[in-house]
């Protein structure tokens, strides 16, 4: 059976912020590679000052560059399916601008050159601003969040009625055609009540993915966003751990790649020295690295997310810095990367 044609949405490739340090003004002389390049010429004319006589490199030879350093990446990801989790860091405005805005373009111009991106979002700080509002103090338990009756009605207003669609709204504006979803919707995901329910309240786990209803929008090009909040088989609503969620969606959807954005920078060797950064790191590495300590507190669960959506079949999953502009495209558009892959 031949295959069903990609269609990308109709996006001004150069309108994103990659290379908008190559404007079209003839007024450039020496852009800022967002990427390392390799062209002798881009380098040559990078270590020039703009007052140089030697001609700079043009605007339009800049944009040429780095698409073609981009094509290696590009080739090895073109309708692959990619999950990416992401949550409270990627949501709030950072000194250089908005991160959300920042995310959205990537997710799109991902999908733009042929990626195949679905979106696990949680929203922990938009439930804690709207939990005050209505005069409920927010609980957490070993780092999970205390969710009664009350708690769990505003938790799926939040995510599913607000977060949601404001991402939706977001990528929709920016180009691409997003769908929003709960694990509700479709059945994709079945609900079962967490091993500490008494005294965790309506925290849940995934009993069991479906993906039948995600599968034909990922092959026509759209974009779903799904909210990590499940019902069980009485249609009682849980809060579910949006990590946990990405991860089991990802080898239910037999992904490429995981993607879990995070508020620090990766797995670190040395927790007090940021530029301890582990870049790569297998299965057998980490798990040691969680039994000497080196891995603790709430990284151990994102780690252990990882691990088992790579025992079921995801090619390699990554912890990168979600407070960092365009970290997505710089982990899977670059061999720099920006945070810590885990490989099987």
């Amino acid at each position: 059976m031949a295959a069903r044609a990609f269609k990308a949405p109709e996006v001004d490739l150069f309108s994103h912020p990659l290379f908008s340090s190559a404007s079209k003004s003839s007024s450039l002389k020496t852009p800022t590679l967002a990427f390392p390049s390799t062209n002798p010429k881009i380098k040559k004319s990078i270590c020039l000052s703009s007052s140089s006589s030697v001609s700079a490199v043009t605007p339009a030879e800049f944009r040429v560059d780095i698409l073609s350093e981009s094509l290696p990446f590009i080739q090895k990801f073109r309708g692959k399916t990619i999950i990416v989790k992401f949550g409270g860091a990627a949501m709030k405005p950072n000194q250089s601008g908005n991160l959300l805005a920042s995310f959205v373009k990537d997710i799109v111009l991902l999908s733009v050159v042929g990626l195949r991106p679905v979106l696990v979002h949680g929203g922990g700080p938009e439930i804690n601003f709207w939990l005050k509002r209505f005069g409920i103090e927010p609980l957490f338990r070993d780092g999970l969040r205390v969710t009664d009756a009350n708690t769990m009605e505003i938790v799926s207003m939040v995510l599913v009625g607000k977060v949601n669609k404001n991402l939706v709204s977001q990528i929709n504006k920016a180009g691409a055609t997003a769908v929003g979803l709960s694990g509700m919707d479709g059945r994709l995901f079945m609900a079962r009540p967490s091993p500490n329910a008494a005294q965790l309240g309506f925290v849940g786990e995934v009993a069991r993915v479906d993906p039948t209803v995600i599968e034909p929008l990922v092959k026509n090009g759209h974009i779903p966003v799904i909210a990590s909040v499940a019902a069980d088989e009485l249609g009682q609503s849980y809060n579910i751990n949006a990590d946990t969620v990405a991860g089991e969606l990802a080898a239910a959807l037999g992904a490429e790649k995981l993607i879990l954005l995070t508020d620090v920078a990766g797995i670190l060797e040395n927790k007090e020295d940021p530029g301890s950064l582990v870049k790569e790191v297998d299965i057998k590495g980490v798990k040691k690295m969680i039994e000497n300590g080196t891995v603790g507190g709430g990284m151990i669960p994102k780690v252990n997310c990882c691990v088992r959506s790579l025992a079921q079949g995801v090619k390699t999953a990554s912890i990168i810095d979600g407070r960092v502009e365009h970290s997505l495209l710089l982990e899977i558009l670059t061999d720099q990367g920006a945070g810590t892959m885990i490989t099987g």
